[in-house]
């Protein structure tokens, strides 16, 4: 399905930047934060591998186990959606777009006290502070 509908939970934004550029600039992001970068996969490059050919995508597997453990510790199973993940998909060439999934829909699908928000609220700002184009030096 090419244009399934949006889930609600779910926070896409459309990145000035090419394709490559969004990638690299979450990674230093994270990076210049101290925020763990787990896993890059090149979900493009894994499509190839079996003969399918998909849209240049990424997956970005990341988080700060200061934050994360709270919330697995007020209710493990939050860590089904820990560490966090960012996608970048060029679905339409020249058209990138970023998604992850909104802290509010995490704390609220396990459960959690909704003082736990700000652990996931802080990534969620790098991520858009990230992709805006206006504060650029």
């Amino acid at each position: 399905m090419k244009n399934p509908m949006p889930s609600s939970d779910i926070i896409n934004i459309k990145s000035p930047y090419s394709f490559a550029e969004t990638v690299q600039r979450l990674l230093a992001a994270f990076t210049a934060k101290n925020i763990k970068v787990f896993a890059t996969i090149d979900q493009q490059a894994e499509a190839s591998a079996v003969g399918l050919t998909m849209e240049p995508t990424t997956l970005i597997i990341f988080g700060n186990p200061k934050a994360g453990t709270p919330l697995m510790l007020a209710n493990p199973q939050a860590g089904v959606d820990l560490p966090l993940k960012v996608l970048v998909s060029e679905s339409v060439p020249g058209e990138v777009t970023v998604f992850f999934t909104s802290a509010t829909a995490i704390i609220k699908r396990h459960g959690l006290p909704t003082e736990l928000t700000a652990n996931l609220a802080a990534a969620e700002h790098l991520i858009r502070a990230t992709l805006d184009k206006s504060t650029d030096s």
